[in-house]
């Protein structure tokens, strides 16, 4: 296969993905009489996280939902910000609340992840929907692993019976990637750093998914030939010019591309599907709050 087949295009999904979420958008705006509505809370004035916020209302409202933003000062007080997070839970305008993170280290993040509905935790952090997903209720999964769930079965079709690896066991994205893959039927294994012979684990997988922080950690020599290699990875790394830096993932793209059978880039790769899942599961919540059945096959 040549190297440019291998290659896991997450922007074209994510831009299919969308189309879809405002056609469905469309349809709710008929049957319930409003928009769907999404919450974006961001305290402080980190950049990276300002960017972000940005992207997600502009895609929002592109998408045919509404786009409600609170920007908070740095110094706004954890009470403050739960007050805000309890009127946003009873506004009925707002079937989505994500609270945008880091916060402040003044600010407990888990108590603001439990005061949201889970309901409208379209994020998928809150305990609740962790549990959902453990036992295989409904409930809002995170965006990234449930991207990368997407970007798989799109290139594999069923994944019933595959060895899959997680490397990192964060609550973001390595857990609840491993559950999703468990509940296709996976077998799935758990790495993280303390993992002993990481790389002969990660060598038997047919599935990699790699999510543990580290520049291009992940080389050729550990992947299976013909392995589907999903890249979760965001790391700013020194460029080829004096004071430039460069996008990398977890894996080493250009020493896994000749082995592996599929794999995505970075960037270009899982990193849009994160937004765009988060607009379908905005969406979802919005069908859901209003009694309204959604076909999920369109999703």
């Amino acid at each position: 296969m040549a190297d440019a087949d291998k290659r896991i295009d997450g922007k074209a999904f994510a831009e299919s993905l969308r189309a879809q979420v405002g056609d469905a958008a469309a349809a709710f705006e008929k049957l319930a009489g409003r928009k769907a509505g999404l919450a974006v809370v961001l305290v402080g004035e980190d950049p990276a996280s300002q960017v972000y916020v940005r992207s997600k209302g502009k895609q929002t409202l592109a998408s045919g939902m509404e786009s409600f933003e609170h920007k908070l000062p740095a110094d706004t007080s954890e009470a403050e910000l739960l007050a805000m997070v309890a009127r946003l839970n009873a506004d009925p305008a707002v079937d989505g609340i994500l609270v945008q993170l880091p916060l402040p280290d003044h600010i407990d993040e888990q108590k603001v992840i439990a005061a949201i509905s889970p309901d409208k935790d379209v994020d998928g952090f809150h305990v609740t929907n962790a549990g959902r997903l453990a036992v295989g209720q409904p409930g809002f999964v995170p965006c990234t692993p449930l991207g990368c769930l997407m970007l798989l079965k799109d290139r594999l079709g069923s994944l019933s019976g595959l060895d899959a690896v997680v490397i990192g066991r964060s609550n973001i994205v390595g857990k609840p990637m491993a559950q999703l893959l468990l509940a296709e039927s996976c077998t799935v294994t758990v790495a993280h750093s303390r993992t002993k012979d990481l790389a002969d684990v990660v060598r038997r997988a047919d599935i990699v998914v790699a999510a543990v922080g580290r520049p291009e950690m992940v080389k050729g020599g550990w992947i299976k030939p013909g392995a589907t290699v999903i890249d979760v990875g965001i790391n700013r790394v020194p460029g080829a010019e004096e004071g430039k830096t460069r996008l990398v993932g977890d894996v080493d793209y250009a020493d896994a591309l000749p082995v592996a059978g599929a794999i995505t880039p970075v960037p270009g790769g899982v990193g849009p599907m994160t937004i765009a899942v988060l607009l379908r599961n905005t969406l979802v919540a919005a069908h859901r709050n209003a009694g309204i059945a959604l076909d999920q096959t369109a999703l």
